[in-house]
């Protein structure tokens, strides 16, 4: 990615919707870069991002209902290449002059479509009938002067319409999802032959515009990274390895809450594929006695933010004086922190603050660092990516995501070492068991929860027992931003079952969570 490809972004305004993300990602797909802007921007805002394509996400209000979201009028003046999608589309309508019913007729889920004429730029090359995937109870029932009518269906006189001239198009649809199977050809028309938008943002470009950004802001200076062995800490790590090489020192905090084998794999398996070089931080005790007693989970996540950077720098005073003798400070700390970290903690467009991420709402006011987080307005998908361009072996591209506060966050009540143990040693046996099953690929991840303030009563060898719950929690997902828990074999979760609580005498009962995001998220704190 190019810093003029950079500096001028697809925008995509956020109204609320549940896919607004999935849009960004969709437009990134496309080769084209974008960002997620909240409904209240004004014109001389989008104007100062200088966006070469704008579009309006769908949203769970209705237009004409009292403070329902809104856009700013003189955004369409900008002359902009605009794709208004379901309440999008309906907003651009009633600003433009058309009209928005509410006429008690509803489409939700799969429907028939006819698409007008040649469909135009917006769905030319398309089927006449297509099914598309709708979710609305309001309709356009008069598209504004100077649109032309694209598409209807047997309720919706009005479900796409363009003015070309303008370059403005919307569908009442959602082209985003798979359930659209034509979708992305909606956004990619808009994207490629409507704005004339080249297909230029990849993998490479994205590492190499980040290589030059992290060498400006790094000058000479001394570098730590954050290396937990993730894929995310994995891959940022690299990228910084591959701007300024031997200035960085990675740094890895055995804080007691890691999985099963972890620490061997980031201190053998790492550190060959990369040569970076590596300091391993024992700190096990020190974050279970600042743990003792904390159930709450945004504390707890505050705590291990808090704790982690105080490891770092207590790393950078044991540096200090190798950097003093060669002359270089070390200022600056790399972290993995994604684009759906910074959503969910309150830093995206106009969203709640869902959960604090240990390395965006956890940190500590006074922090000693300056960070470095290359792969910030990135989704896992598009980290994968880069990680595989920069020559990082599979079997670290391809893990399972695991959170940054480890096996503190899968245990619901306070964390203490016996209890990381039971959690270390039934998570380690799904673990094998899902590999060993050829399943590793088919789920997003798959947290094992330990409900250490649950017991209930269990018989085995004959005696009662009162023993705690384990919690298996399958997903599927894209982006971590929506998930459905993944339909495993009962064959596995009957053997995943038996051998936890066979093996695991603490354990009396392993049960399946079954819950989509959202409603809930993935890891239960």
């Amino acid at each position: 990615m190019s810093a003029d490809t950079a500096a001028r972004p697809v925008l995509v305004v956020d109204f609320g919707a549940q896919y607004a993300q999935l849009i960004a990602r969709r437009v990134r797909e496309a080769g084209v870069y974008s960002e997620l802007v909240p409904h209240t921007v004004t014109a001389d805002e989008v104007a100062a991002k200088n966006p070469v394509g704008i579009i309006l996400s769908g949203g769970p209000s209705s237009v004409y209902e009292p403070g329902a979201p809104s856009l700013d009028p003189a955004i369409f003046d900008l002359k902009v290449p605009t794709l208004g999608i379901c309440y999008g589309f309906q907003v651009m309508a009633k600003t433009l002059g058309g009209e928005v019913a509410h006429t008690g007729l509803r489409e939700y889920g799969a429907t028939d479509a006819v698409i007008a004429g040649d469909g135009g730029v917006l769905l030319g090359g398309q089927p006449v009938e297509q099914n598309v995937w709708m979710s609305h109870g309001d309709q356009v029932s008069q598209a504004p002067e100077g649109f032309q009518v694209l598409a209807s269906t047997a309720v919706t006189p009005v479900a796409a319409f363009a003015d070309d001239e303008r370059c403005l198009y919307g569908v009442q649809w959602h082209p985003e999802v798979k359930h659209s199977p034509y979708g992305q050809d909606v956004l990619e028309n808009f994207l490629h032959r409507a704005a004339g938008l080249p297909a230029d943002w990849n993998s490479g470009n994205v590492i190499e515009e980040q290589v030059a950004r992290i060498r400006e802001q790094v000058g000479s200076a001394r570098v730590i990274s954050a290396l937990s062995g993730g894929v995310d800490s994995a891959v940022s790590t690299a990228l910084v390895h591959r701007a300024i090489g031997d200035q960085l020192t990675a740094v890895f905090v055995d804080h007691g809450l890691l999985r099963k084998g972890e620490r061997e794999q980031v201190e053998q398996d790492y550190v060959a594929s990369t040569g970076v070089r590596l300091i391993t931080v024992e700190a096990a005790d020190t974050f279970l006695g600042h743990l003792a007693g904390v159930t709450d989970p945004e504390q707890k996540r505050k705590i291990i933010g808090r704790e982690f950077i105080r490891a770092f720098e207590k790393v950078q005073r044991d540096l200090v004086e190798e950097a003093k003798a060669e002359g270089e400070p070390i200022r600056f700390l790399v972290q993995g922190t994604l684009y759906p970290d910074v959503v969910e903690s309150g830093g995206g467009a106009g969203t709640a603050n869902i959960k604090s991420h240990h390395n965006v709402g956890g940190l500590p006011e006074d922090l000693d660092f300056e960070l470095i987080e290359p792969l910030r307005t990135l989704f896992k998908d598009e980290v994968r990516a880069i990680g595989r361009e920069l020559g990082l072996p599979e079997a670290i591209v391809g893990r399972q995501p695991f959170p940054g506060p480890g096996l503190g966050i899968r245990i619901v009540g306070e964390v203490t070492a016996d209890r990381l143990e039971i959690l270390r040693e039934a998570d380690a046996i799904a673990r094998e068991e899902l590999s060993a099953a050829g399943l590793d690929r088919e789920i997003w991840q798959c947290p094992v929860v330990l409900l250490a303030d649950v017991r209930s009563v269990g018989v085995q060898g004959d005696g009662r027992t009162y023993g705690h719950p384990i919690v298996l929690r399958p997903v599927s997902s894209e982006d971590a931003m929506t998930a459905d828990w993944t339909r495993l074999p009962y064959d596995v979760l009957s053997k995943i079952s038996n051998r936890i609580t066979n093996e695991v005498r603490e354990v009396n009962r392993v049960v399946l969570d079954v819950t989509s995001k959202p409603p809930g998220t993935i890891e239960w704190e």
